[in-house]
């Protein structure tokens, strides 16, 4: 009898193995994946605002993130495998960006994570993928110290001290007798505080008078107090860092009650979703891009055709960009898949190895020629600058190139 229960609990023991090892296997044995087509796919983790103020610019993004999906498995995913992207809603505060994180690494078995949609969350949520080993790749958060967050964070949002500067350069062509700057950011927000620092660092740089910083927060729809004590020193310009709702409602205001110079709208204001905020008075601002519509490679020229067909507008940066966060992904899991077959690795072992592969990869994608430093930081070879331009109705527009 007792051989009997010491054979029992042997066959119990391996069968408790073969399951434990089998969940090792991240392309064939994921959680929530009952069907065929499911199981034999990698999954890659889409962490983005859906809901919330932030939606605005999350549901752009998720919009990129849907077109690379289907552009890169039409052309055989990685290697024959499809990727199967797994979309978790962050909102727009930090718990759902952890929320978020701790689901696709946890319960989905993501091999990466592309998100959050702001720099507030990856501060809280990236320190979560980094303790667990997973790649992530910031396709927004564009706020100093993203990269220095760990090993297996990266981003394709080049930095606002690279990107904001270029800004302030075209208001200076447009009127080059610009003196006395205000400057308004939302204080809630860590990008809008980072960036800001840029701005008001690059207006000392040339020689302009930093006349006064009005903040407000990124759930505020009033501005009077602040629009007011701003007009009444009579800048030549103004700068904005905040989000496109909050934005727009400030640009609005702006304008109303009577400013009529120049206005720069940060990186948050970068999207066609601040239009219907603030309508005509959008007409003029000024916004620094990391992407051009009008770039011309192969891939970017396919990713426009596939959003203006489906949109009936050119793409915005946001929707590039996370385009380009999930291309970075597939081709990085191509290259490791030739040297070491991925369903040959654990999952530790995979996100490890596709994190190393993924920083020394060079890549050609809709918002140019990039690599990244060691660190993760991005290095992006073109930069530009739009202007907003309303239609006659006042309801539609386009950002018009202008460097």
């Amino acid at each position: 009898m007792k051989k009997f229960f010491g054979y029992a609990i042997a066959a119990l023991m391996s069968c408790l193995l073969i399951v434990a090892c089998g969940q090792t296997n991240t392309t064939t044995n994921t959680p929530n994946s009952p069907s065929n087509s499911q199981q034999n796919s990698i999954p890659i983790g889409i962490a983005l605002a859906q809901t919330s103020n932030v939606a605005l610019l999350g549901q752009e993004e998720v919009t990129g993130a849907k077109i690379a999906e289907a552009y890169f498995n039409k052309q055989g995913g990685i290697n024959g495998t499809p990727i199967r992207l797994i979309f978790q809603d962050t909102a727009g505060d930090e718990q759902g960006a952890i929320n978020a994180f701790n689901t696709l690494i946890s319960q989905d078995k993501v091999v990466g994570i592309v998100g959050p949609t702001l720099s507030q969350q990856a501060f809280s949520a990236d320190p979560i993928a980094e303790r667990a080993g997973v790649p992530v790749i910031a396709p927004s958060n564009t706020a100093k110290g993203i990269p220095q967050i760990g090993k297996y964070i990266s981003r394709v949002s080049a930095p606002v001290a690279v990107v904001a500067p270029n800004a302030i350069d075209a208001a200076l062509k447009i009127n080059p007798q610009i003196k006395k700057v205000a400057v308004f950011y939302a204080q809630n927000d860590a990008f809008s505080k980072s960036e800001t620092g840029t701005f008001q660092e690059t207006v000392k740089q040339k020689g302009l008078e930093l006349a006064t910083v009005q903040t407000f927060q990124t759930t505020d729809t009033d501005f009077q107090s602040q629009v007011t004590n701003a007009i009444n020193i009579k800048p030549d310009l103004i700068i904005i860092s905040g989000l496109s709702a909050d934005g727009g409602n400030l640009v609005k205001q702006l304008r109303e009650l009577g400013y009529k110079g120049l206005i720069i709208g940060g990186n948050g204001l970068n999207t066609s979703n601040i239009l219907p905020v603030c309508k005509a008075l959008c007409d003029g601002i000024i916004i620094a891009q990391a992407y051009s519509p009008e770039l011309k490679n192969e891939v970017n020229q396919a990713f426009r055709q596939i959003y203006t067909e489906q949109n009936k507008k050119e793409p915005p940066q946001f929707t590039a960009q996370t385009f380009t966060g999930v291309q970075v992904f597939v081709e990085a899991l191509r290259t490791l898949d030739k040297t070491t077959k991925l369903s040959t690795l654990t999952l530790p072992q995979l996100r490890t190895q596709l994190n190393d592969t993924l920083l020394a990869g060079k890549y050609v994608t809709p918002i140019g020629e990039i690599s990244f430093t060691p660190e993760g930081e991005i290095v992006q070879k073109q930069f530009f600058v739009a202007q907003i331009k309303m239609d006659a109705d006042g309801n539609s527009g386009k950002f018009t190139f202008i460097q």
